[in-house]
């Protein structure tokens, strides 16, 4: 029987070039990718950069390429400075000082024997004169009637008041012990009524009533600690505030007629 004669096995010996050629794409890949990804980040940098280096000069942002030149900065703004007052003015402010000081020493003669007592006290500040008054010499423990003394001394005060043109604020004040009552639910109503029972003596005396306000403000205003028995009794008063600066006539804002049509 003849032997059949083996078939030669063809060796290919270029199978290699398969291999290098995908290695040549997969790399070329990813340097597309990567140049890609480089040139994007680039740009957003720079735009970054741009805008950091304007915000810190105070220049426009400009998110060209192109550098910002100190020609295209905007100029500051000019500070326009406060104009002098004449020398009228200046003498109308002295004249009105010396009135308010006049002011003061006739308040301080009418409640000279509260000022004694400690229980008044009569205080020049940069809105006018404030005169603070003790509750306990006003008023007994949680009630806002005035006794006869009292009453003839807020009088007194407001006779003088009435001579001059000047606001006049009375405020009411608490300390932090709350108070319940069917009259007074809080230091709200309390600090509010006895205000506004200081205020209608000030306006029976002849003080306009278009120049007086009241305002009850409680226990949220104190001028010592309450912590101490001393504090408490500071902090419970009524405050007389007479504003040395006379009211501006008020002016309307005026509307831009195109943007109020323009809103929904």
């Amino acid at each position: 029987m003849a032997r059949r004669k083996r078939e030669e096995e063809h060796e290919n010996h270029e199978r290699w070039l398969v291999s290098y050629a995908d290695f040549i794409t997969l790399l070329f890949a990813f340097f597309v990718v990567m140049y890609a990804l480089s040139s994007i980040n680039e740009g957003k940098y720079r735009v970054l950069s741009n805008s950091l280096t304007n915000a810190f000069r105070n220049l426009p942002i400009n998110t060209s390429s192109q550098a910002v030149t100190p020609q295209m900065a905007m100029p500051p703004p000019r500070t326009v400075p406060a104009p002098k007052p004449t020398p009228q003015q200046e003498k109308a402010k002295q004249a009105q000082r010396e009135r308010m000081k006049n002011m003061a020493k006739d308040i301080m003669d009418a409640l000279a024997p509260l000022v004694q007592q400690g229980k008044v006290r009569v205080l020049e500040t940069s809105r006018g004169v404030t005169i603070e008054i003790a509750d306990s010499a006003l008023f007994a423990v949680g009630q806002a009637i005035l006794n006869t003394e009292s009453t003839r001394a807020l009088r007194a005060v407001a006779e003088v008041i009435a001579t001059a043109e000047f606001p006049v604020t009375i405020e009411g004040h608490t300390d932090n012990v709350p108070i319940k009552t069917a009259q007074f639910p809080s230091n709200w109503e309390l600090s509010a009524v006895r205000a506004t029972t200081v205020l209608r003596i000030f306006a029976d005396a002849g003080v306009p009533s278009d120049r007086l306000t009241a305002i009850g403000y409680g226990e949220t205003r104190p001028v010592e600690s309450n912590d101490t028995i001393e504090g408490r009794a500071r902090n419970r008063r009524v405050s007389i505030q007479i504003d040395s600066s006379l009211p501006e006539k008020a002016t309307e804002v005026p509307v831009d007629v195109t943007q109020a049509a323009a809103r929904p």
